[in-house]
């Protein structure tokens, strides 16, 4: 590793909360060593779509221009779709200390990702954010560079928690989608309650994103319970998705984690 690492001490990122539940940012002590790349195009927002499934979600913001591929470790079998890192170049002849804020949307499993290792694959423009001014060019062509990152709470300024129907969702066979989750960013697992039961139903993890029940008939307003991953916080919106939903809609409550 550069020299320019060495001075870094890497602790183990540990998440707390304090008494209110406000998730604690990691001090700076508290940066990871990993590789970085970039795909697309040099100012590109990255590749559409991706593994989480996310989809054209992508492209605009908040998500556009933020969004990046990892290693397998940190996509956890797409439990790790929807994290949020702060991702640092360590070469000072060419990056600013200016960290860049990623949101995981896909998945690289072979090339620089294989093996175990930490690894980000970047969008052209978040890459190039690394920087110092005029020399994205320069950085851009270093292929894989040495990084730093740690986790960073999600902020989604102004949005609340969604809940996108995946095409194919049927009276018998619901599959839902989470979306710009606060804090966390991760989902661990999903319940969710018709408006005539007394108990929640655990969902199955399909992949990236995208959860599903089966059962039948499946009839609305539905409760919606998520609990993240990283710390095991709970959230529950009721009644979020209404009598008459519909596939390929999505519908927003009125809560976030943060």
């Amino acid at each position: 590793m550069a020299g320019s690492v060495d001075a870094v001490f890497f602790f183990l990122s540990v998440f707390i909360f304090s008494v209110s539940g406000e998730l604690r940012i990691p001090s700076d002590s508290q940066w990871l060593p990993a590789t970085a790349t970039w795909y697309g195009s040099p100012d590109g927002d990255g590749s559409d779509g991706g593994a989480c499934g996310y989809g054209a979600l992508v492209d605009v913001r908040p998500l556009r221009a933020r969004v990046g591929a990892v290693s397998p470790v940190l996509f956890k079998d797409g439990e790790g779709c929807g994290a949020c890192y702060k991702v640092r170049c360590v070469d000072r002849a060419v990056c600013s200390r200016r960290a860049v804020t990623v949101i995981v949307t896909d998945e690289c499993p072979g090339g620089y990702c294989a093996f175990g290792r930490t690894h980000f694959d970047l969008s052209g423009a978040a890459f190039s954010r690394m920087a110092v001014a005029g020399l994205a060019p320069e950085l851009r062509n270093r292929g894989e560079i040495s990084v730093i990152y740690r986790r960073t709470p999600c902020k989604y300024q102004g949005k609340h928690i969604a809940f996108h129907v995946n095409e194919g969702s049927t009276d018998y066979w619901l599959s839902l989608l989470v979306e710009f989750e606060d804090g966390d960013g991760d989902v661990g697992s999903m319940h969710i309650k018709m408006s005539s039961a007394t108990e929640w139903t655990e969902m199955k993890h399909l992949w990236g994103a995208n959860w599903c029940i089966i059962g039948g008939p499946l009839m609305g307003p539905f409760s919606v319970k998520l609990t993240t991953l990283s710390t095991k916080r709970t959230l529950s919106a009721r009644d979020v998705i209404p009598r008459n939903w519909s596939p390929k809609a999505t519908y927003t409550s009125r809560l976030n984690f943060l």
